[in-house]
């Protein structure tokens, strides 16, 4: 009973059941539209006639070689494809053009400007950028600087920055602005005291500071150099309590607040020094500052005014800003600060990070240093992307270099006057936007220049314009034809949208999907849509049911190694189609008999028949693939030994028959073998090697012409064995016995000298074990007689 619901449910939101299959045929499209925007490779099928009985609707759509497969024409698909159209397309020009030295806004450093592209889903369109730097661009500064307290020496040394910096800058740019704005802290606690006398003086009592502040534009951007250095050596150093200063505050301001600035669209520079590190947002609850920074220009008389109610921007607000308005950042910092700084550097694009003396005495190095590095390199960005829509970028920079992903993005150690370009690829997927038109731009970081792309979406096929609303082929009008195929109204479905969904299953109507009134609807290979089988689609989309009750297939036929239908023909309805030359259940039966020839050009040897293209030898003696193998066959060397040696030499045992029987070919005798025709002089020719009766051998060759004679050729050289030597024999078994009895007595007299040293070995060896008995005879008296006498008493 589930099963059942499955079903019904797949039917009715028209799906495909199937897990695998190209995007195309996964899709399930069930129109034109659907289809072309389930991958770049699909297309639609426009013909009224290509579906077979069965199919379902989105059969339709699939990739363009497999509907071609199918029996529909090229002219028949639809599939759009999307185009690059450039707008405006303004060539690369330098700050001097024609000897007229032009305005900012007239210099051109990237080509094209603006296009429009038409996207088709899946298929990237791309394009090409140009990019080249311009000599003599202009550059506005604006040197934002810390006057906290531990600044103080710093500020005696930039006081003469306006005219030295300018001077510099003479030699990059004939159009240079220098600017000037001072910062300290937020203006409550815990950051600065608000005693009355510390907010007079925030320093001790024998320093004269002037009163804190969060951020003050002292001078907006001017060419005028000894006007920096006036208003700057009127600058006082301020005061706060804690190390971190505002600066991200001022940065913000200086990015916003565009006319009180200055900002010209040129290469805007913002020269940020300082001692000290940072507050950034969150770091306001400590002065109970709870509202985010809302990124906006809050300056009176050059003050900011909002430093007690904004929190400090975030690190991400500040890079926004600071992209959106085009401002390359320069951090002029201490030693000691360098590293955090340098981590700043990482999260803000296009910004550059320089070591500053303790008296800031090397600043206008630092800033020459710092543009030349910034100015080296070009870096891409684009605005937002619509949802479905991606971007790549592939970079071709100077000698040959190239650069893809985030390196795409990027070219490194550019000169003025040099060219390079960005490979660019936009790619859309499905209908983004709702088929509306979308723009983005494209601008290179730091530069006021920008690219404008316009896109549009291919989100239905050129022949649903022609569509016919409430056609009389869409049963009724209950739909419109459109690109071959009904779009059903709102609660029809169907192929023809024949049916109502509330009527799509009903026992009359299932009766329609039985053959011969059988029990399997649709023979278990479809669904029963409106009383017309729909067939399932199969995992591999070359694989597919038809028939009008799902009883065919082309996939179910016979196969031969492997394949469907031998490789040799098709599958219709569950039998092969063969191609010609090939017949059979599996198309495995060749009628070709060329592989049936043997060397005689005679089929199967003129011993066989030739079947599917393989030999039937009908003669038992003979076997092989073209029946010319005979095992019990005499061979043709011993067949016509006996004719060749009786015509060549006169011998033999028919040398009595010879003329009446070895008349049968032609004789040509050769004086040597070496003379012989060889394998590669003429076809089909055998070599012989045969003994006579006096064992001697005669080589000849037996060949076939084509016209069928026998030619045989003989080389009159026989090789016959020669007698033995009986001197050097009978010398060689003489020398043989004298040596072998040789042999023998120096092997006797060796084994004798082995025995004697053994037995004497042996004679020491028991000589030295000798005892002799050192005890007395007992028959042994002596001589000497001794007497005590008894009455001696030694007197």
């Amino acid at each position: 009973w589930l099963d059942r619901v499955l079903v019904i449910k797949c039917s009715l939101i028209w799906i495909s059941c199937v897990s695998d299959g190209n995007e195309c045929t996964k899709a399930s499209a069930q129109s034109c539209g659907e289809c072309i925007q389930a991958g770049e490779k699909c297309g639609w099928c426009t013909d009224e006639g290509f579906l077979k009985e069965g199919e379902q609707k989105s059969t339709r759509c699939d990739e363009i070689e497999a509907l071609i497969k199918k029996g529909c024409t090229k002219a028949s698909i639809e599939d759009p494809r999307g185009t690059v159209t450039v707008n405006k397309n303004q060539s690369l020009t330098d700050r001097t053009k024609d000897g007229v030295k032009l305005k900012p806004d007239q210099i051109t450093q990237i080509q094209p400007q603006k296009l429009s592209l038409d996207l088709r889903s899946g298929e990237a369109q791309k394009f090409i950028l140009t990019f080249k730097r311009a000599e003599d661009y202009p550059i506005d500064l604006y040197y934002l600087m810390d006057l906290s307290y531990s600044m103080k020496d710093d500020l005696e040394n930039v006081k003469n920055l306006g005219t030295d910096l300018m001077s510099e800058m003479q030699k990059i740019t004939s159009d240079f602005r220098i600017g000037f704005g001072s910062f300290v802290e937020k203006t409550v606690m815990p950051y600065i005291s608000t005693t009355p006398a510390k907010l007079l003086n925030p320093c001790t009592s024998d320093q004269n500071c002037t009163s804190p502040f969060s951020y003050k534009n002292v001078l907006s951007l001017t060419s005028d150099g000894t006007q920096f250095n006036n208003l700057v050596s009127k600058q006082q150093i301020s005061g706060n309590l804690d190390s971190p200063e505002g600066g991200f505050d001022a940065i913000m301001q200086v990015a916003v607040c565009a006319n009180q600035i200055g900002w010209r669209n040129v290469t805007r520079l913002l020269v940020f020094s300082t001692d000290a590190g940072f507050h950034f947002a969150g770091d306001g609850k400590l002065g109970g500052i709870v509202l985010p920074n809302d990124g906006k220009c809050h300056l009176q008389d050059n003050m900011y005014t909002m430093s007690h109610y904004y929190d400090y921007p975030s690190i991400a607000h500040l890079v926004q800003k600071l992209s959106e308005n085009n401002i390359q950042t320069i951090f002029a910092v201490t030693k000691e600060f360098q590293p955090v700084y340098q981590e700043l550097k990482n999260l803000i694009p296009k910004s550059a990070v320089g070591t500053l003396s303790s008296d800031s005495g090397n600043v206008i190095k630092l800033i020459i240093d710092a543009y030349n590095s910034l100015s080296s390199e070009i870096i891409l960005e684009n605005s937002r992307l619509p949802e479905g829509v991606s971007i790549s970028y592939i970079s071709h920079c100077k000698n040959g270099v190239s650069g893809t992903g985030e390196n795409g993005r990027k070219c490194s150690n550019i000169s003025i006057g040099d060219q390079v370009t960005f490979e660019v690829a936009v790619t859309a997927k499905g209908c983004p936007s709702k088929g509306k038109s979308e723009t983005i731009k494209i601008k290179p970081l730091g530069f006021t220049e920008e690219v404008e792309i316009v896109l549009n979406f291919i989100c239905e096929c050129e022949c649903h314009k022609e569509g016919i609303p409430n056609s009389p082929a869409c049963h009724f009008g209950n739909g419109t034809l459109e690109c071959g195929a009904c779009r059903c109204n709102e609660g029809r479905i169907g192929r023809v949208c024949e049916c109502s969904k509330d009527e799509v299953r009903t026992e009359d109507l299932d009766a329609n999907c039985r053959m011969d009134n059988g029990t399997d609807i649709c023979s278990n290979n479809g669904d029963c849509v409106c009383g017309t089988c729909e067939c399932q689609k199969r995992d591999n989309p070359e694989e597919r049911y038809s028939g009008k009750f799902c009883e065919c297939d082309n996939f179910s036929c016979d196969r031969s190694n492997n394949k469907l239908c031998g490789g040799h023909g098709r599958c219709e309805c569950r039998k092969c189609i063969c191609d010609a030359n090939y017949t059979g259940s599996a198309c495995d039966c060749s009628l070709d008999t060329s592989t049936c020839l043997a060397s005689n050009k005679q089929i199967c040897n003129g011993r066989g028949t030739c079947e599917c293209g393989v030999c039937k030898c009908t003669d038992s003696k003979f076997q092989g693939p073209t029946c010319e193998i005979c095992p019990t066959c005499p061979g043709v060397c011993t067949e016509h030994k006996d004719c060749v040696q009786c015509r060549a030499f006169g011998t033999g045992d028919k040398k009595d028959t010879c003329e009446k029987e070895c008349s049968y070919f032609n004789l040509i005798t050769k004086k040597k073998k070496e003379e012989l025709p060889q394998p590669n002089d003429q076809p089909y020719i055998n070599h012989c090697k045969e003994r006579d009766a006096n064992d001697c051998w005669f080589f000849f060759t037996y060949a076939t012409r084509n016209d069928s004679t026998v030619e045989v050729h003989v080389a009159e050289e026989l090789e016959c064995p020669s007698g033995p030597d009986i001197i050097p024999i009978v010398a060689g078994v003489v020398a043989g016995i004298v040596l072998i009895g040789l042999a023998l007595l120096l092997i006797w007299k060796l084994l004798m000298i082995i025995h004697d040293r053994r037995e004497f070995a042996k004679f020491e060896k028991e000589k030295m074990n000798a005892k002799w008995d050192a005890g007395e005879n007992p028959i042994y008296k002596s001589a000497v007689t001794t007497v005590v006498n008894p009455k001696y008493e030694g007197k």
